[in-house]
């Protein structure tokens, strides 16, 4: 056979197959002919007229996360921080982005960098601390705005960290104990302006009835004795309002008994021991036989006692 002939066919294969290309489902293909731009092709299975005719350029359309490096910022309070973020962007027109800038990623990077260092800058260390959300989207907006005529499509801006120097961290963590001791003190002021209050209502109760009084101190006692201790101790002044209605009482009933020797001091009935002026004046006799009563039942306590010894 002609070698010619396989010389060509050798050379329409080699073309054929530097024609052809496949891209991939998220692939974009920005073709030039002869150094025009031609309509964009893709996904799938794509023809070039071979021999340099017709060349292309592959731009992904998927969402890229660009970190941007941290950038030393002075914040509008003159505190010098260190901020980084990630950037979050899409190619929407593949043939803009090709022809309208020389390369889109680096220039993206530029235009963010520049953008965060302008935005912190402009804002007061406690707002960036605060009110990273507020800042995101403002990057955002700005950062979309500038790239929207290469094509590019900004979905999202996070700040990752603001790096403080270690002084502003120690002032800041001297103001967080400050409050945290603040807020102690109001709750521990509030607590007793609480308490204060349940004791007005207490002693207000405990005045209607003084007898309770007797008995609250009667169970403080037992449960201090409940402890084993050996020594129980007795506050002083005790409540003594019951005895000194019984005293007023005998007194009134023996100045009563000089006068008229028919009437001497009953024995003390409840009335008496919660405080009043005297007590109903009863024949002698009966005084004469209840204060027998009350020695012998004394004296027979005194030699229980002797005998227990």
């Amino acid at each position: 056979m002609d070698p010619l002939f396989f010389i060509l066919a050798g050379a329409g294969a080699l073309a054929l197959a530097t024609s052809l290309r496949i891209l991939k489902e998220y692939e974009r293909a920005v073709v030039f002919r002869l150094g025009r731009a031609r309509p964009t092709r893709g996904p799938g299975l794509i023809f070039l007229v071979p021999f340099g005719v017709e060349r292309m350029e592959r731009v992904s359309l998927r969402i890229i996360a660009m970190d941007i490096p941290p950038q030393d910022v002075i914040t509008r309070d003159n505190v010098s921080v260190k901020v980084n973020a990630v950037l979050y962007f899409r190619v929407a027109n593949p043939r803009r982005a090709i022809l309208e800038i020389e390369d889109y990623l680096f220039a993206t990077s530029q235009l963010a960098q520049t953008t965060l260092r302008s935005v912190i800058g402009q804002a007061e260390l406690d707002e960036v601390l605060a009110e990273r959300e507020k800042f995101n989207q403002i990057l955002r907006d700005i950062i979309d705005q500038g790239t929207d005529a290469w094509g590019i499509d900004v979905t999202g801006v996070e700040v990752k960290d603001v790096d403080l120097p270690n002084e502003m961290k120690r002032a800041i963590a001297r103001q967080a104990e400050a409050e945290r001791e603040r807020r102690a003190k109001v709750i521990n002021a509030q607590g007793e302006l609480q308490a204060a209050s349940n004791l007005r209502d207490a002693a207000r109760q405990l005045s209607e009835y003084p007898a309770s009084l007797q008995l609250r101190f009667l169970q403080t006692a037992t449960e201090i004795a409940a402890e084993n201790n050996s020594t129980t101790l007795f506050p002083l002044p005790v409540e003594l309002g019951p005895m000194v209605g019984l005293f007023k009482g005998l007194a009134t009933a023996a100045d009563a008994s000089a006068d008229d020797p028919s009437t001497a001091p009953a024995p003390v009935d409840e009335h008496v021991l919660e405080g009043s002026e005297g007590a109903p004046r009863l024949p002698r006799a009966e005084v004469r036989a209840e204060v027998s009563e009350a020695a012998a039942e004394a004296e027979a306590a005194t030699r229980e006692r002797d005998a227990a010894g």
